[in-house]
């Protein structure tokens, strides 16, 4: 399990190479909500993801023989883009492996920052693809099997700990999950740092890798079929797992067109510009508020914003939202 002081030690190492983003309250999302809300602005991280983060903690990591063989990734999106440019900042030759259904910006933003990317047909054989290319020497970044990004990832908690005002009085905070990296390393900074905080997870419906893994008691692989490729995992780690199971109150699964209202809702309400892995927290809070009622405040961590005008628009005609 991923501890404070490795959370800490990740945060001094990543600092002057991401953002330290914005936690700030949203009077939009408490109106729309109705209860108070603090919003963790991940969306304007370096590369528009959270990612950056881990992906920087790794390379940072990594041997000098590690670093000379170049680096691997599979990403539905924002881990490649993460990747290549920390790679290309420190200097590491990055190859990406995408599905085929990946957002066409994300390939364009890895391959323009100089990674090699790869192609195939769906997550799995990408997964599958990347595994042979570490066995042929490449240095493994995974998206979330690895406790070092974990505690990249988790620096997210911890500064949404340190900045959200004390008045704030968070009960609950929503997290999207895809291997769940993310909330790992979040559920372990606030168990740490805000102790009596909630923490929900939130997924799509056809990406619900880690609900399936707490029905079954472990990882399992599970079909695919969620437009939120950012969420698409094929299956959960037994790291990210062991996490969620300790620390994590419910993971809540939620339509895709709800997380893309979601979108449309956060530009709106709270001014900005998300993805649909984030516009999922929008649904999920109203299922926490059915749970916990009206007395809660929420914090949501807007994990991301790497999606073009043309796709939320195209989303939202195919569920008669526009």
């Amino acid at each position: 399990m991923i501890g404070i002081s490795d959370i800490e030690a990740a945060a001094e190492q990543i600092t002057g190479h991401v953002v330290r983003t914005p936690t700030a309250p949203s009077p939009g999302l408490a109106e729309l909500l109705g209860v108070p809300v603090i919003a963790k602005l991940e969306l304007l991280q370096r590369t528009g993801s959270f990612k950056a983060r881990g992906a920087t903690a790794k390379l940072l990591s990594l041997s000098g023989a590690e670093r000379a063989a170049g680096v691997v990734a599979v990403s539905g999106g924002n881990h490649g883009i993460a990747l290549a440019v920390m790679a290309a900042a420190l200097d590491v030759k990055a190859t990406v492996v995408m599905p085929r259904t990946a957002p066409a910006r994300s390939l364009a933003l890895a391959e323009a920052a100089g990674a090699s990317v790869r192609l195939t047909d769906g997550m799995d054989s990408a997964f599958e693809l990347v595994t042979r290319l570490r066995d042929e020497g490449l240095t493994l970044v995974h998206p979330f099997d690895d406790p070092v990004v974990i505690a990249g990832q988790g620096t997210v908690g911890r500064e949404l700990a340190q900045d959200a005002p004390d008045t704030a009085g968070l009960t609950d905070v929503i997290v999207s999950i895809g291997g769940g990296g993310l909330i790992a390393g979040v559920a372990a900074a606030l168990a740490a740092l805000r102790p009596g905080v909630r923490v929900w997870g939130v997924e799509t419906e056809g990406a619900e890798a880690m609900s399936g893994a707490l029905k079954a008691g472990g990882p399992v692989p599970v079909p695919l079929s969620s437009l939120v490729t950012t969420l698409s995992a094929p299956s959960v780690s037994q790291l990210t797992y062991d996490h969620v199971a300790a620390l994590v109150e419910e993971v809540l699964v939620v339509p895709d067109r709800d997380a893309v209202q979601g979108c449309l809702d956060l530009a709106e309400h709270a001014k900005v510009w998300a993805e649909p892995a984030a516009g999922a927290l929008l649904p999920a809070a109203r299922q926490v508020l059915a749970r916990v009622g009206g007395g809660a405040r929420l914090g949501l961590v807007v994990c991301g914003g790497n999606t073009t005008p043309r796709e939320l628009m195209g989303w939202a005609d195919r569920f008669g939202l526009a």
